[in-house]
């Protein structure tokens, strides 16, 4: 008798592991937009449920959720909080200066296209 193989997702389970894995793909020392992260895992225009579901994950995890900012390169999570210092902190040890709240984009932007491949 055939049954269904434990692997199959719902479609919820699909749409984070596609965004799981593109951010894994951020290297070190580089930042990607809500929006840009979305388009690049193939989700369209769901920068807002990229961050909800980045807001979700377990202080354990091993995602780099900390290169992930605002449009323009903005860090949205606000000074003094915790997850917001946390971010900052990452940040600067991977070498990125921050300046006004923004992380350069032109400089510390990562385009999936010239870092896969």
């Amino acid at each position: 008798m055939n049954t269904l193989p434990d692997i199959l997702q719902t479609p919820a389970e699909i749409r984070r592991t596609a965004l799981y894995s593109t951010l894994m793909m951020v290297p070190a020392g580089y930042v990607v937009t809500y929006g840009q992260l979305a388009e690049a895992a193939g989700l369209g225009r769901a920068a807002r449920w990229v961050g909800r579901t980045l807001s979700q994950l377990p202080d354990d995890t091993r995602l780099p959720w900390h290169r992930v900012l605002a449009a323009g390169g903005r860090i949205s999570l606000p000074a003094g909080s915790p997850s917001g210092d946390e971010q900052r902190a990452r940040l600067r040890a991977e070498g990125l200066s921050i300046m006004n709240n923004r992380v350069d984009m032109r400089r510390h932007g990562w385009r999936q296209i010239e870092h896969c491949g």
